[in-house]
């Protein structure tokens, strides 16, 4: 009896919550940070759609990675039904949002998804190529995420370079940020890293962001904020930083994220 039971195959597990949800967790960060700020501080009713069409497509970003896969190295496995199914739902999701936005916003509004389409189709090759961990995939990925918030903000009538600058500072958020925690990673794993290359980007965006401030499309708090990121990157690469794990820079970083999203909506409240 023993024999006959143990010659069963065994049902493959398939993992449901490395299909459905997205594995990067700073990934997050970057859809909900400048999403979260738009609903602040230009919310319209069309926004909820555009939430609904962003947060969808975002979603369905995983379990398609895997469904590509799959159908890539031509294999048909457990896994691939599920994944097809989330892209199904992730997908409903996305396009009823979609719909919604159509026929409540200007079409001119979603200018800044037309803009980065290029990216996004990128940024599906990447996957499909197992090359989302990449740097230029990660970077163009940030830029077309955050593009979101402008759409936001052209839903609520904002003139188009105010959202073009709405959508500047949170890439200017994401760009550097990106390039921080990978090199401090590597530097936590002994690895060869570049105190420069960070340092430049975050500069490069305390420049951008104070010019902004001084047009009139950002507020001193943002910018004093972007101050500290430049002040995080160059100690956290420095040999008076204290040495953490992965998943505390990880968390570290949402928190910075948060604080910046907080910054520009106090900055615009107040008009500092």
């Amino acid at each position: 009896m023993s024999a006959n039971i143990s010659a069963i195959p065994m049902k493959p597990t398939v993992r449901i919550k490395n299909i459905a949800l997205p594995i990067e967790h700073g990934s997050w960060g970057f859809v909900f940070e400048p999403l979260t700020a738009g609903l602040l501080i230009a919310f319209s009713p069309s926004a909820i759609w555009i939430v609904l069409l962003v947060v969808g497509a975002f979603l369905a970003r995983q379990p398609l990675k895997v469904l590509l896969n799959d159908r890539i190295a031509e294999r048909d496995l457990p896994q691939t039904a599920v994944a097809m199914k989330f892209v199904l739902i992730y997908g409903s999701i996305s396009f009823f949002g979609a719909i919604g936005s159509l026929l409540l916003v200007k079409l001119a509004s979603f200018l800044p998804f037309l803009f980065v389409l290029p990216l996004a189709v990128y940024q599906i090759y990447c996957d499909a190529s197992r090359k989302s961990r990449e740097l230029l995939p990660e970077l163009t990925g940030a830029v077309a995420i955050s593009s979101s918030v402008a759409v936001v903000a052209l839903a609520d009538n904002w003139t188009f370079s105010a959202a073009v600058a709405l959508w500047g500072i949170f890439a200017a958020r994401l760009v550097p940020s990106i390039l921080y925690v990978r090199n401090r990673l590597r530097l936590e794993k002994g690895k060869d890293f570049s105190q420069i290359v960070p340092f430049l980007a975050n500069l490069f965006a305390l420049i951008f962001v104070g010019t902004l401030a001084y047009k009139g499309f950002a507020s001193l708090i943002t910018t004093a904020m972007f101050t500290v990121l430049l002040v995080r990157s160059t100690v956290g690469l420095s040999k008076y930083r204290r040495k953490v794990k992965a998943m505390r820079i990880g968390v570290w970083e949402v928190i910075y994220g948060a604080l910046t999203a907080i910054s520009v909506v106090l900055g615009y409240y107040l008009g500092v």
